[in-house]
């Protein structure tokens, strides 16, 4: 399955969480979000009931959009990582695979290094769980459909056999 149709179920959903609260713990980050690069939210952990994660992550998709043609521009395929440094918090954004931005907003508790550090680690597990994505249980990788249509032809063998 390409990242580009992916769809997510709540087993992802809850595993990326379980990374993402991994993170925040390590890194001693404030929350963290995964977008897709359209600017959809996929999800978020932390502290982020004062920010809107919308908003906010249509405008991270877009900023590592303009900062890919500011790349190209320049003679780079893309800048991978980004770093934003404020007077209080701070957004360390990395790509995840082709079609999925982490984002970690932290403080003056922890280092940009620390958020790097950990940034990259999780990024492994991230892309791990995305490229697994969609897939059965079992390994087998079958979409919807084809689970549908093996499921149903077993039913259809039972009845006819009887």
């Amino acid at each position: 399955m390409t990242q580009e149709n992916q769809v997510l179920y709540e087993e992802e959903i809850e595993q990326i969480d379980k990374v993402l609260t991994r993170l925040i713990k390590e890194a001693e980050a404030k929350c963290a979000l995964l977008v897709d690069k359209d600017g959809h939210l996929i999800t978020r952990q932390g502290f982020t009931h004062t920010l809107d994660t919308t908003a906010l992550a249509a405008l991270l998709a877009g900023s590592f959009a303009s900062t890919k043609e500011i790349a190209r521009l320049v003679g780079e395929p893309e800048f991978s990582v980004l770093f934003h440094q404020g007077k209080r918090d701070h957004i360390h954004i990395s790509l995840i695979g082709e079609r999925t931005i982490l984002v970690v907003i932290f403080d003056d508790r922890t280092t940009i290094g620390m958020v790097r550090l950990y940034a990259k680690e999780i990024g492994e597990s991230l892309r791990e769980i995305l490229n697994n994505a969609g897939k059965s249980s079992k390994g087998e990788g079958l979409t919807l459909d084809e689970e549908f249509s093996s499921s149903a032809e077993d039913k259809l063998d039972d009845i006819f056999q009887d």
